[in-house]
């Protein structure tokens, strides 16, 4: 009986499913992660993979970068860059709606139109972003030894090397668009959500390495799994709190029919801005740091300014508590940033629509008091959000230290986060898709 109920449960959901076009939009979200996959494997030309990921694996920087592009960095890939330059320029444009009147104007007063013009000005500051690191990285390539092959034409492999890291990172935008478009979650978290889960068996076959050439290690293994499973059930909690603040509606009569009079309430989440201040916060920390971490490398003839390069790169090493103080402090700052561009996070929107359908917070007036008390509210709420996000950020890496198993270090002080958050982001737009189906199903 309790197996007939299951398959007819299972067969139901299939059907959903099925009906929803989920399985559709499901197939086209794999078929892209597998296409960035692939060109994350295909290296440009003319250089030795071999010296380069030498050097990456004795690289802090360079090694952490390459666990978020999933390898390419390391393979020096055509998607060596990865959506690193979309982020990038994600943020600058966020910045700039927020202190440039016109383009505050695109997102917030003329609809679609204007977030999709908003969104073409984005691309092309990427195209900009992508080929000035592009050239950096290859001129610095070039400086390295033993990792470009020998007699090749300097010109062609400059003019190559640029052309295709840079129509790289454009690809990698747009397949993170399409994703976001026709598949299922946002693109970019998913990219970089794929690029960790790549790198999990290389960091596995470190640690059991580890682990079986010193079996003392082996309790603080135990201990530092349990760390990251209790870091994984807060990082879900904190996903899923939420602050209700009670509404109540006013009573108005139309013909014979009374309207309004109920309570109810506003839910606003803990952690509004999900995975993103973790992954601003990665792209504005690690992009100098890369460049310093390769100059280094680069052995400059000035000894003064090589130990001032390598003084500012160990202070921004992720092996560093320096980088760790500084990753905190941008993960609060960026979280507040990122609420205060959230349209449902505005207070004085919120509370002149409050007062416009005849709502208001018990106990205080409508108009500028609730949009002051909303303020306060949501200050306190982001107060301790932002804490929370950077204080779980920062225990694997503490219990990394502690442990003394740090092969996992990179993975566990911001991977954790952003793996769980994608996650539950894309099981909950899964949720969302389905219902959404169901009720229009249910209208017509």
């Amino acid at each position: 009986m309790q197996q007939a109920t299951n398959e007819q449960m299972l067969q139901s959901l299939m059907n959903n499913i099925q009906s929803s076009g989920l399985k559709q939009k499901l197939i086209f979200t794999f078929l892209m992660i597998a296409l960035f996959r692939f060109g994350a494997q295909l290296p440009i030309f003319g250089i030795n993979n071999d010296a380069f990921l030498a050097l990456a694996q004795g690289n802090n920087i360079i090694g952490f970068l390459d666990l978020f592009s999933g390898g390419a960095l390391g393979k020096v890939s055509i998607f060596a860059l990865g959506i690193g330059p979309y982020i990038t320029s994600s943020i600058i444009m966020q910045l700039f709606a927020v202190i440039i009147p016109p383009l505050e104007r695109l997102q917030k007063e003329d609809g679609e139109a204007g977030r999709r013009k908003l969104q073409q000005i984005t691309r092309v500051v990427t195209v900009l972003i992508a080929l000035l690191q592009s050239l950096v990285f290859v001129l610095l390539l070039s400086k390295l030894p033993g990792t470009i092959i020998h007699g090749l034409n300097p010109a062609l492999f400059y003019f190559g090397s640029l052309v295709a890291l840079t129509a790289g990172a454009i690809f990698v935008m747009w397949i993170g668009e399409l994703i976001t478009e026709k598949g299922i979650g946002n693109g970019a978290s998913l990219i970089i959500f794929i690029g960790i889960i790549s790198g999990i068996p290389l960091y596995t076959q470190r640690t059991a390495t580890l682990v079986s050439q010193d079996p003392r290690l082996q309790l603080g293994l135990v201990v530092l799994l349990a760390i990251f499973i209790a870091a994984m059930v807060f990082i879900i909690v904190l996903h899923d709190a939420i602050r209700k603040v009670p509404i109540v509606s006013a009573r108005r009569q139309v013909g014979n029919k009374v309207y309004g009079g109920q309570n109810s309430n506003i839910p606003f989440k803990l952690n509004p801005g999900g995975v993103m201040p973790i992954i601003f916060a990665i792209a504005v920390l690690l992009f100098p740091s890369t460049i310093l971490s390769l100059l280094t490398q680069m052995k400059l003839q000035n000894p003064a300014l090589q130990s001032a390069l390598e003084g500012i790169n160990a202070f921004l090493s992720p092996s560093s508590i320096s980088y760790y103080i500084i990753y905190f402090l941008l993960i609060v700052v960026l979280t507040f940033f990122y609420a205060s561009i959230i349209p449902s996070m505005q207070p004085k929107e919120i509370a002149d629509n409050l007062k416009k359908y005849g709502s208001a917070i018990p106990g205080v007036k409508p108009g500028k008091p609730t949009a002051d008390k909303l303020d306060e509210i949501l200050s306190r709420l982001m107060f301790i959000g932002a804490i929370a996000l950077g204080i779980i950020a920062m225990v694997p890496a503490v219990a990394s230290g502690v442990s003394g198993i740090t092969t996992m270090q990179g993975l566990g002080s911001t991977s954790l986060i952003i793996m769980v958050g994608v996650a539950l982001d894309f099981i909950n737009r899964i949720k969302t898709h389905m219902l959404a189906k169901n009720y229009e199903t249910f209208l017509k």
